[in-house]
């Protein structure tokens, strides 16, 4: 599938947004959720760094710009109903902005 045929599957929000569930490649370790709008997707295509929206500050944010954790891209995936993406990646440094190598960090085993 090329970009813009992938790109035409995505559904956006009535926000203009789609949420992002980041995976680490290599562990299959789910790192993070975030948000993409249309740009920030593109962004992330073209360049394989990955680029998300920030929904409190209202703009575009490159994964690791400040931090200097990145997330470089190896692949993405639509679900079936085109309203959830699935990106792995290879994530360099700590995912969460606490500095845990995960959002997910805090568990309750059932």
């Amino acid at each position: 599938m090329d970009i813009k045929a992938f790109m035409d599957t995505v559904a956006y929000n009535s926000q203009g947004l789609v949420p992002v569930i980041t995976q680490d490649y290599n562990t299959g370790e789910v790192l993070m959720l975030a948000w993409m709008n249309e740009e920030a997707l593109r962004l992330t295509l073209e360049t394989k760094n990955v680029t998300y929206y920030s929904r409190s500050r209202q703009k575009l944010w490159v994964k690791g710009e400040t931090s200097g954790h990145f997330q470089k891209l190896v692949s993405i995936s639509v679900d079936c109903d085109g309203d959830t993406l699935l990106a792995k990646v290879i994530q360099t440094g700590a995912a969460c902005h606490t500095g845990n190598r995960t959002c997910f960090y805090r568990t309750l085993e059932a």
